[in-house]
């Protein structure tokens, strides 16, 4: 444990952020997966509507630094090649 106080202050801040950094790399998941449940059912309308939000997701991921800029293309260029394999 920190005795400094700035210390204390930046392990208050940190458990705050990784709190944050979490929540929206579940939210991202959790649209992939649904997105993935989609293709894999086939349901092309649902799929590419599941699409568009899975990689609003991960771009909002990408911009608040939660994922890297080549990560998050990486991700939506699969979740892309999944989704034409569809049509």
């Amino acid at each position: 444990m920190p005795n400094i106080k700035s210390a204390i202050k930046r392990v208050d801040v940190i458990k705050k952020k990784t709190l944050r950094n979490n929540m929206i790399k579940s939210e991202y998941k959790t649209a992939t997966k649904k997105f993935e449940a989609a293709v894999i059912e086939g349901n092309k309308e649902n799929a590419d509507k599941l699409f568009r939000e899975a990689v609003k997701k991960i771009d909002g991921a990408c911009s608040k630094g939660v994922i890297k800029k080549n990560t998050a293309s990486r991700k939506k260029s699969n979740l892309a090649k999944k989704l034409n394999t569809i049509a």
